[in-house]
């Protein structure tokens, strides 16, 4: 029998395109959040209530799990930069459309339409994962986060800056003029074709077939599952604790403007320094280890968004446990699964990407119902049922994965 030809080893990634790789994620998912700070502006300036404008972050957040479904499966079967490069143009358009509504309707459909399309992100950890060593995962991936981060920490800052001085809708045309920066330069950042690892059993599948083999996959790597669930309540927490310090201080009971909640949710600088070096210890002791560490941390937070929120600067302590071991609870949760076949992680992606942007969907229509039902002290209580689902459920998936 003839010994078959040894592949070869896929491509790496350089330091330089670790960082393009993680601007551009920065870039492209800052498009979700320039809504946070400036929710209250826009619902005065279209004259809707609370309730009513939080239907724009959670349309946008449900599109996005509704694109993951349909569109993320494509990157196991078609290049990554191809893809990227037809989704921004999708999201430039709906930018675009975003900045000069004139009607709500308008400004909801295209906002609906830019969650649609904002799937580089997405693609992104599957398409690293595929070009460095299982030792580097951690590291690698927590980078790829860390520039998420950035783009969320400039979208809250500087939509909550741009809103107070100048007009919000300034902010929307800026985002599609970056946006189409960083798709043109895409070309030069990524690959035109797909890693060997990546070629297999989904080129062959139609795209029916590529959609229906998520199900069988699931199916047989259940934890992605748990994972995606414990991002989903993880996320909700993230979500509803921002729409509702949006609304509670621009309100009457704390009389700030929309450039302070800017600037508070600009110590998410901290995770930027924090979340590659709790990657690093996650690939030490282990995904699920650290989880729960992480969500006890964050549970510890939460408790004190109450009693501390009659103060801004007493609200400064629980703002930077959570933004300190969030998103670490969102990479070793793509850790438990980002180690298995090349072939099928960016479908198992999909799976724990859609159930994390439902949890924030239907946490950003909570959030600002809730805020309108009960105030700051509603928001409080969500956040903290919501934590504690997150320390229930790590900790029995550290139970099972032994």
């Amino acid at each position: 029998m003839t010994a078959k030809p040894d592949l070869p080893p896929p491509p790496g990634l350089t330091t330089a395109q670790e960082r393009a790789l993680a601007l551009v994620t920065g870039v492209t998912v800052a498009n979700a959040y320039y809504i946070h700070p400036i929710v209250s502006e826009v619902a005065h300036d279209f004259g809707i209530g609370p309730a009513t404008v939080g239907l724009v972050p959670a349309l946008n957040q449900i599109a996005l799990a509704l694109g993951i479904f349909l569109l993320l499966p494509l990157g196991d079967r078609y290049g990554n930069r191809t893809l990227c490069i037809v989704f921004g143009c999708g999201q430039a358009a709906a930018l675009v459309t975003m900045a000069f509504a004139q009607q709500f309707w308008l400004f909801l459909t295209a906002s609906t339409v830019l969650g649609f399309f904002t799937i580089a992100p997405y693609l992104m950890p599957a398409y690293a994962s595929k070009r460095v060593g299982p030792e580097r995962l951690g590291q690698v991936t927590a980078n790829l986060t860390a520039g998420i981060i950035f783009g969320i920490l400039v979208a809250r800052v500087g939509a909550g800056w741009v809103a107070e001085h100048y007009d919000w809708r300034l902010i929307y045309a800026l985002a599609a003029v970056l946006l189409a920066g960083t798709t043109l330069a895409l070309p030069w950042i990524m690959e035109g074709r797909r890693a060997s690892a990546s070629a297999g059993s989904a080129a062959s599948l139609t795209y029916p077939q590529l959609l229906w083999s998520l199900f069988p996959l699931f199916a047989r790597h259940r934890e992605v599952l748990l994972s995606g669930l414990i991002q989903a309540l993880n996320f909700g927490i993230f979500i509803s604790v921002w729409l509702g310090l949006a609304l509670y201080l621009p309100g009457p009971e704390m009389g700030y403007g929309t450039d302070t909640v800017g600037y508070l949710a600009g110590l998410a600088a901290v995770s930027i320094y924090l979340t590659p070096r709790l990657g690093r210890w996650a690939d030490r002791i282990g995904p699920r280890r650290a989880r729960v560490r992480f969500a006890a941390v964050q549970f510890a937070g939460v408790l004190l968004l109450w009693p501390l929120g009659h103060s801004l600067w007493l609200l400064l302590v629980p703002v930077v446990l959570l933004n300190a071991v969030g998103p670490s609870i969102d990479v070793s949760s793509r850790m438990t699964f980002l180690a298995l076949d090349p072939a099928i992680r960016t479908r198992l992606m999909t799976g724990f990407i859609v159930m994390m942007f439902i949890g924030g969907g239907l946490a950003s229509w909570a959030g600002t119902a809730v805020f309108a039902w009960a105030g700051w002290a509603g928001t409080a209580a969500l956040a903290g049922a919501l934590s504690l689902a997150v320390v229930g459920l790590s900790q029995w998936a550290t139970r099972l994965g032994r």
